[in-house]
Parts: structure tokens; C-alpha cells; sequence
């Protein structure tokens, strides 16, 4: 049974609450643990590990431990966005290290840090927002974001290079063609600017939206939902219920974009902390990694998990779904997505 989190357990940082208060998640296998050492390997096919590379000192790195294992399918890359705009590479490291096993090189913003007790990183955050105050504005009076999309660029621009560098480990083991941003709450929002890039291949965006009034608490530009017109990639939308505080924001972007294949996806009784620090990543490591193989790797069986009316979320019981364009049974526009 997974836990459910309260709002007024969860504290603003960044774009949304998301440092949660000690013992308020349950912290499987993300008890206080000593850097570069991730809490699983993963279930996928390749032992993932967790590391930082000199060439990009403020990163944490996720990768199959064994690269000429996983030469035959070259890499796609995910950039990821900590939740809080956290500078903690380790933050979300079981859903990381979940994606990574099956095949990925993932780029998350941050150095390894110690993690507290519960998981999270042991700077301080704001204080708890207030009970009944409205989700859908910005909350007041926030520290400047630890992190900022620029450093998903910088991610991206590294990899590309690496992947071209005759010396370099990655060299040519990379698919410079099958990049996915995503972030959480608000690396989720940072993801969102990046996902204008025409490098981009799909985004992924966990509880998160944008705000109705423009803000740059991503730490990047001020973003509106105008800036939504500049996604031209398949996106996600996924979240807890709306107990989540970014439930309502979520629900508003997926009104706002019309022409591009997106998927709503939200689970019952999960707030906005989700599974991340569940073993694998939990529900939402599952869900990420079945997106990524159906955008970046064109498995048309991952791909029955989101599309069609019989989609696998479409019929779990925990989850509720919406989509736009992707749903090849007539009653919507053909389907764009591979």
C-alpha cells in the first residue's frame, strides 16, 4: 500500500511543494545513504550505476554499467529536472537508476549529495504553504531555484560531444537522435522550456504544469501558458490525484495543447511526492520507463500501455487517463506518435 501524502505535510520550493517533511514518505530504499552508491540496479537489463563525470561537475550521471553491453542498441538520452529545482543529482536516484537498467544514459541536474533519513537532500526549504491557499497561483516569497534549465542544455550539448569523441567511453554509443526531457514539479516546468529545443524527441512532465500567471521559478524564463505553443514533441502529463497541488495546473496544460499527441495520466490515491523513491521508482518508474521504449525506442508493445482505448492505464483501476492525438481508434486525429 503506498502512502498518501497531505498537502500540509509538503513544503514549497521551487515551482511546487516538494520537500516533504522527514517520515512523510516512506522512504524505501532511500534510508540515509553515503554518496555515488544508488539504492538499487535497477530491473531492467543492464545494471545501471550512478556517477559524476569531471566533464560535467554539477551533473549526476545514470548509465548501464556495462556500455559495450549495450552497444548493439545505441543509448537514447533522458535530461531530468529534480523536483524543487533541487541541486541534488541522487534526489530521484531509484526512478533514475529504474530508467537507466533498461537501456538509457540519464543526466540528472545536481552532484551527488547525502540525502537525510527520509531521502532528500539536507539543504534547507521553505516553509510549509499555508492550508486552503489556492494551487493554481505561485506561492510568494520562494528562495531562487537551486537549478535552472540552462544546465539541461549543458547536459544535452555534453553527451552530443561525448558521443562524438573519439576517446570518450560513450563514443558513438549514443542516439544523438532520441532525446526525452522530464522534471518533476518544478524540474518539471524547467523541462517544459527545454522542450522547445528542436533536438528534443518527447517530454515527460510528473507533477507539474504551468502556472495561469507567467512566473520564472524554473529558474529560466518567465513561462506562460503561451509558451506551451512551442512544444512540438509527443508529451506527458503524469501525477497523483488531486491531492497533488500540481493536479490543477497538469489539467490545465492538457486543455491548453491541441495540436500535439499528449497523454493525461494521474494515479489515485498518490500525491504530489509520487513513487519516486519506491523500489525502482515504483508505479511511476514502471510508467517512465514503458513511455521512453515506446517514444525512443519505437517498442509498439510498451506503446499499448498509453494508446488505444483499451490503453494499459486506460483500464487500471488506479489510474485515470485522458489523451489528444494519439489514440488510433477513429474517434480522435490519427495517431502521430511511433
Amino acid at each position: 500500500m503506498k502512502t498518501i501524502i497531505s498537502c500540509a505535510a509538503i513544503c514549497i520550493l521551487g515551482v511546487f511543494c516538494f520537500g516533504i517533511m522527514p517520515g512523510a514518505l516512506r522512504a524505501q530504499g532511500s534510508g540515509s545513504r553515503s554518496p555515488g552508491v544508488p539504492p538499487s540496479v535497477g530491473s531492467g537489463p543492464f545494471k545501471a550505476v550512478m556517477e559524476m563525470d569531471p566533464g560535467l561537475s554539477d551533473h549526476t550521471i545514470y548509465r548501464p554499467d556495462d556500455l559495450s553491453a549495450s552497444k548493439a542498441t545505441s543509448l537514447p538520452i533522458v535530461l531530468w529536472g529534480n523536483g524543487a529545482c533541487a541541486d541534488s543529482g541522487n534526489f530521484f536516484a531509484p526512478f533514475l537508476t529504474e530508467i537507466s537498467s533498461y537501456g538509457y544514459l540519464v543526466i540528472a541536474l545536481g552532484p551527488i549529495t547525502e540525502l537525510n533519513a527520509a531521502g532528500f537532500p539536507q539543504s534547507p526549504v521553505a516553509p510549509p504553504r499555508p492550508p486552503g491557499s489556492d494551487p493554481s497561483q505561485p506561492p510568494a516569497n520562494l528562495p531562487p531555484p537551486a537549478t535552472h534549465p540552462a544546465q539541461l542544455i549543458e547536459a544535452m550539448n555534453w553527451a552530443l560531444a561525448e558521443n562524438q569523441r573519439p576517446a570518450s567511453k560513450y563514443y558513438q554509443r549514443l542516439d544523438s537522435r532520441k532525446i526525452a526531457v522530464m522534471g518533476q514539479s518544478c524540474g518539471g516546468v524547467q523541462a517544459l522550456e527545454v522542450a522547445a529545443d528542436p533536438r528534443i524527441t518527447t517530454a515527460v512532465i510528473w507533477n507539474s504544469g504551468l502556472f495561469p500567471k507567467p512566473t520564472a521559478m524554473g529558474g529560466g524564463k518567465v513561462m506562460s501558458k503561451d509558451d506551451l505553443k512551442a512544444l512540438h514533441v509527443p508529451v506527458a502529463y503524469l501525477s497523483g490525484d488531486s491531492q497533488d497541488i500540481a493536479f490543477v495546473n497538469a489539467e490545465d496544460d492538457f486543455e491548453h495543447i491541441t495540436s500535439l499527441p499528449i497523454f493525461r495520466g494521474y494515479e489515485r490515491g498518490i500525491g504530489h511526492g509520487g513513487t519516486y523513491r519506491e523500489s525502482n521508482g515504483g508505479e511511476f518508474g514502471g510508467v517512465a520507463v514503458a513511455w521512453l521504449n515506446w517514444q525512443l525506442k519505437n517498442d509498439q508493445r510498451a506503446g499499448l500501455m498509453f494508446k488505444g482505448a483499451d490503453c494499459g492505464l486506460c483500464v487500471n483501476p488506479r489510474w485515470v487517463v485522458q489523451t489528444k492525438n494519439i489514440n488510433a481508434s477513429g474517434t480522435e486525429k490519427a495517431a502521430t506518435l511511433k
